[in-house]
């Protein structure tokens, strides 16, 4: 081979590492089998055997796995990265996980280095740079040092999204910044987390979505409503689920004896007792047959046949992994 050819190899070969690099680590999707689980590719193809007594999705390039009764977390290569140790442990969100050792909650890195001290009553996912945490029987936030950002003061607390949290006082929800500056004083008997950029919330017999200046933006007179999604949110009304646009028109008509939220465009639904998959338009895109749905994520969905088996269906309805137990 000629230097000029081998050179050509050396970029080809490079410019693939490059782009493997950039895709980042796989998409993998926790199974059962044999009462034990592991993980599999989008295609099916089983990249982690099957035991685990627990497992949980990837985040960041961890799973929380448990063994022994102890949780730890594994990287896409299926190696033990933080060994199993903690009581119980969540995935990984902005770098960090809360875990719970000695019946107290603190966090970790990515590399299982304890960065902030076990010492709350409970801890929330980080978001938007805080977390919520529960000292004194009080909510506040931290920040990734695990110093207060807002000192504990809530009766309860959401996670932070779109720059505001939703936080409880006296049986009265309102909505602070990062700063815990009140943002929209508590004035509501119910309170969602805001979701592409509105809140759904209920004042007495009043009941909508308010904008970050805790404006009314859309009337919501139905039995029950969920959060954005996908640009849709979903309601109920006479005991049929249906969705709404973020104008308050209806798009989908109430149907569903109930629904979920829309993921990758489509959203599961229930109708006569079997699950299916809807898309944004109103269209059935999987017909109901299943016993239970999740919603979409990264392609694929997790769903149930027969009694506490599994499987996943792509979004034209076919199996890549058959339920199992």
């Amino acid at each position: 081979m000629t230097k000029a050819r081998l050179g050509v190899g050396v970029l080809i070969a490079g410019a693939a590492v490059v782009a493997a690099l950039a895709a980042g680590p796989p998409v993998l999707f926790p199974v059962t089998q044999n009462e034990r689980i592991g993980y599999i590719d989008q295609a099916g193809k089983i990249v982690i055997n099957p035991q685990f007594e627990e497992a949980g999705p990837f985040s960041e390039g961890r799973a929380r796995i448990v063994l022994g009764r102890r949780a730890g977390y594994i990287d896409p290569a299926g190696k033990i990265v933080v060994n199993p140790q903690f009581e119980r442990g969540r995935d990984f969100k902005e770098g960090l996980a809360a875990i719970r050792m000695d019946d107290r909650w603190g966090y970790i890195d990515r590399d299982g280095k304890i960065v902030i001290n076990p010492q709350f009553d409970d801890a929330g996912d980080f978001a938007e740079g805080r977390a919520r945490v529960k000292a004194g029987g009080r909510w506040g936030f931290v920040d990734s040092g695990g110093k207060f950002a807002i000192n504990p003061q809530f009766d309860d607390a959401g996670d932070f999204s779109d720059g505001l949290a939703r936080v409880e006082l006296g049986d009265l929800w309102g909505f602070v910044d990062t700063k815990g500056t009140i943002a929209i004083n508590p004035q509501f008997d119910r309170a969602a987390d805001f979701s592409e950029g509105l809140a759904f919330v209920r004042q007495g017999d009043r009941k909508g979505f308010v904008n970050g200046k805790g404006e009314f933006k859309i009337e919501a007179n139905y039995d029950d409503v969920g959060s954005f999604s996908d640009g849709l949110a979903r309601f109920r009304m006479g005991g049929r689920d249906g969705y709404l646009d973020k104008t308050g028109k209806i798009a989908i008509n109430p149907q569903f004896e109930s629904a979920g939220d829309f993921t990758e465009g489509l959203a599961w639904f229930e109708l006569d007792d079997r699950y299916g998959f809807v898309d944004k338009g109103g269209k059935i895109a999987i017909n109901p047959q299943f016993d239970e749905a999740r919603p979409f994520e990264n392609g694929l969905a997790h769903v149930k046949l027969g009694r506490g088996q599994w499987g996943y269906v792509d979004k034209t309805g076919k199996f890549t992994w058959n339920p199992t137990k």
